[in-house]
């Protein structure tokens, strides 16, 4: 993970060149397919943040799943977020849905369905899509993508359906508390990733609009996560 940032200045010359890849020769997902190890410690790294992310968003912001009969997690790995979600709303059906090399050994988990598939084909349909940290992987057209799937899976709810995201929502020209956080994020994402990159709340606006829905509110510094919000998206 380190060895990319002294690859950054290759995408300085050219933005379609992968620091991380420059540094290993294939992209991060490729290179977790092929490094079971490598893998797994991201698989940890991942469910540490996830319990402490997804709890803090459940106990802070309850009105977000309230009235919610099923939620897909989309991306969902080891079943993690979903299994904290349905533990605290046990009214929740879960979905947890990813590659399915990753669903295959995903612990079974009461009132968890595990589904294997790609998101940029489709997404399993359910009343609500959540997406933690998920959509800063990709660029601006693959993240319309992967929206306009969740939204077609949500569509059947009409209006009671929606999408749920929880990622950084940063400021404008760094402005961020603490002071340049969000400048740090995205060049985290700009080093480990090909395309993807942290949004500000217009950029937020762009892909969600372009993706079809009509409207999205945000909830801003969720407990202790100063730079964790949740932005619900609607038909």
């Amino acid at each position: 993970m380190t060895a990319s940032w002294n690859f950054l200045s290759a995408r300085v010359f050219d933005e379609n060149m992968s620091p991380f890849t420059c540094a290993h020769g294939m992209d991060a997902w490729k290179y977790a397919a092929e490094k079971p190890d490598f893998r797994k410690l991201i698989d940890e790294a991942m469910g540490s943040d996830t319990r402490i992310t997804v709890t803090a968003v459940v106990d802070g912001c309850p009105e977000v799943f309230n009235g919610l009969s099923s939620v897909v997690n989309v991306g969902g790995g080891n079943g993690t977020a979903v299994g904290i979600l349905v533990e605290r709303c046990p009214w929740i059906c879960g979905i947890n849905f990813d590659l399915p090399e990753v669903v295959s050994v995903a612990r079974e988990c009461q009132g968890i369905e595990h589904v294997g598939g790609d998101m940029f084909t489709s997404v399993p349909k359910a009343n609500a899509a959540l997406l933690k940290w998920i959509l800063h992987n990709w660029s601006d057209d693959e993240s319309i993508k992967i929206l306009k799937n969740c939204r077609e899976a949500v569509a059947e709810y009409g209006t009671e359906g929606k999408v749920i995201i929880v990622e950084a929502v940063i400021e404008e020209n760094g402005g961020d508390k603490p002071k340049n956080m969000g400048v740090m994020l995205d060049l985290s994402m700009l080093a480990q990733t090909d395309k993807g990159k942290e949004r500000t709340a217009r950029e937020w606006s762009f892909v969600l609009r372009e993706a079809g829905f009509s409207r999205h509110t945000v909830k801003k510094n969720i407990q202790l996560l100063t730079q964790v919000s949740v932005i619900e998206a609607y038909l």
